[in-house]
């Protein structure tokens, strides 16, 4: 991959009523993107389980997540938060202004 410079909060565009996923650095175990939420969340009926540790940050925004185990974690700007591979989440509330700016960090 190239060398790769910019700065997370310039955002080109507008955010429409899709997430926006920017890769910054993809390499053997690790991948790190920024995500653009606003007021996008996951489906009521949908779990979202990934084969990869996740780390991420909200730089920007308010978020809540929910777990399948009954447990909600509440996300402001500058919250971070370990999700084990295989665990059942949910992002269940993005607040659309301000907009919410993602640091994911996935692991093998």
């Amino acid at each position: 991959m190239k060398n790769k410079t910019g700065n997370i909060f310039t955002i080109k565009g507008t955010c429409n009523d899709t997430e926006v996923f920017d890769l910054i650095f993809n390499g053997i175990n690790v991948k790190i993107e920024r995500i653009i939420s606003s007021g996008q969340k996951t489906p009521n009926d949908v779990w979202l389980s990934q084969n990869k540790d996740e780390w991420v940050i909200l730089l920007q925004g308010n978020s809540r997540i929910k777990f399948r185990n009954g447990k909600t974690k509440f996300l402001k700007s500058g919250t971070f938060l370990f999700i084990p591979r295989n665990t059942k989440h949910r992002v269940d509330f993005t607040s659309k202004n301000p907009i919410c700016i993602w640091l994911a960090i996935h692991m093998k």
